[in-house]
């Protein structure tokens, strides 16, 4: 298997990883807690996010360094992946609009939102952040 295949097949699974969080957390305080929809996603979505962060430092880019600490990384992490939680954050929204019924199921509109923004933060983790190779000390 190429690098490649294996980081986009890494990334996918911290993907699921997330989306599993995401949608966990969402669907809990929107149901279990009564929040609404869009303040449980500020929270689904940046725990998503650290958990995202996390496996893909740890696994998918492991071989990648980006030359920073992990307090600082995980900071640009969650600035590079604001374009992807413009789209992601952007279709879970026009799923509602466009499907009322899904305010008793937002894990689905979760799972919508993610799917799309899922290539975009790809593309910026790999060519932003973890651009170079990890070098042996």
């Amino acid at each position: 298997m190429t690098r490649l295949r294996r980081e986009v097949a890494l990334f996918a699974v911290g993907g699921i990883l997330g989306l599993a969080v995401d949608a966990g957390i969402a669907q809990s305080l929107v149901g279990l807690a009564g929040w609404n929809v869009y303040t449980a996603r500020v929270v689904s979505f940046l725990s998503a996010a650290t958990v995202t962060w996390w496996w893909n430092r740890t696994h998918t880019f492991a071989h990648r360094d980006s030359g920073r600490g992990h307090r600082a990384e995980w900071l640009h992490w969650m600035g590079l992946m604001a374009l992807g939680a413009v789209i992601n954050n952007g279709l879970y929204v026009l799923a509602f609009k466009v499907f009322p019924a899904l305010h008793a199921w937002p894990a689905v509109a979760v799972a919508a939102g993610s799917a799309a923004g899922a290539v975009a933060n790809f593309l910026l983790a790999r060519a932003v952040l973890f651009r170079t190779a990890r070098t042996s000390i």
